[in-house]
């Protein structure tokens, strides 16, 4: 199949196209830089230059494709304050996805998250998030709604709930961001006792599922791409060890000073199962888990000081 992939150049992109490459697709890939479209090209796809908010563009390449991967997302005024704008130009690609394959019967996969889907228990793919009480992030969730509802429009339309920490090495995401910290500070920290756990994926498993979702999935399909739960405790241990500061606990309360824009994130418990995934599509998480790819020592040796 001809795939068109949005992020193709990112973290989990870069890692998708060959996925997909190696079990016969053809990728065209969204660049919106001239180092994407380079990055792109050496990896041997086809690029289309253009951006999220080139709706144009996205519109004609979604329909001369055979399904769509959408995995971009304006992460970078997402965290420097404005989310709102990032979540709607994600919209409106959607909703442009959405026009362009309405009664192809073509598959598209969109890139979702898990946390905050439930408290107090494992969230599983069954789960629906309550509305959000931050108006961008209920718009996030209206998204990946829009998505599942493009079944009744005869696209063959699922959702991939990532795990908050997709590792490996390279990793740009939280992992890096807390060795990072705890250079800064002197101290790798946790909140409270540090028994809440993150989802954790390797980004090549995750890869993988995306590539079985776009092939596979039934239509309405909400697929959890989470291998394993890590609490954050043991994540800080492993990091004050390799770092060489003390692990200690974060008063809530100081979690935004010392953390920055993780301390809305630090003490989320999120656990989450992928067992329904793994018996739908088999898929079976193989690669290292998240402590294994710490102890391995990249992470000490790339993350900024």
């Amino acid at each position: 199949m001809r795939i068109f992939v949005t992020g193709a150049s990112g973290w989990i992109g870069s890692s998708v196209v060959p996925e997909l490459i190696g079990s016969g697709h053809r990728v065209i890939g969204l660049a919106r830089s001239d180092a994407s479209a380079a990055a792109l090209e050496a990896a041997g796809i086809e690029v289309r230059r253009g951006t999220l908010d080139d709706l144009d563009i996205l519109h004609a390449a979604a329909a001369e494709a055979d399904g769509v991967i959408h995995l971009a997302f304006k992460h970078d005024i997402a965290f420097s304050g404005d989310f709102a704008a990032a979540a709607e130009a994600d919209r409106l690609a959607v909703e442009t996805f959405g026009a362009a394959l309405s009664g192809s019967g073509k598959p598209f996969v969109l890139a979702s998250g898990v946390i905050g889907l439930v408290t107090g228990r494992v969230a599983t793919e069954a789960d629906m998030p309550e509305p959000h009480p931050y108006p961008a992030m209920r718009v996030r969730q209206e998204t990946a709604q829009t998505t599942l509802d493009f079944a009744a429009h005869g696209i063959r339309s699922s959702v991939v709930r990532l795990a908050p920490t997709v590792h490996g090495a390279g990793d740009p995401g939280f992992i890096a961001a807390l060795v990072g910290i705890a250079r800064a500070t002197g101290v790798s920290g946790y909140v409270g006792d540090g028994a809440n756990v993150w989802p954790a994926v390797h980004r090549h498993d995750a890869a993988r599922l995306f590539r079985l979702a776009l092939e596979n999935a039934p239509a309405r399909a909400i697929l959890h791409a989470t291998a394993e739960d890590v609490p954050v405790r043991t994540i800080a241990e492993v990091i004050g060890r390799h770092v060489g500061v003390p692990i200690a606990s974060i008063a809530p309360e100081k979690a935004a000073e010392h953390f920055g824009f993780l301390g809305a994130f630090i003490d989320v418990d999120a656990r989450a199962s992928s067992t329904q995934t793994q018996e739908l599509l088999g898929w079976k998480p193989s690669h290292p888990g998240l402590i294994a790819d710490l102890e391995a020592g990249p992470y000490f040796a790339t993350a900024a000081v």
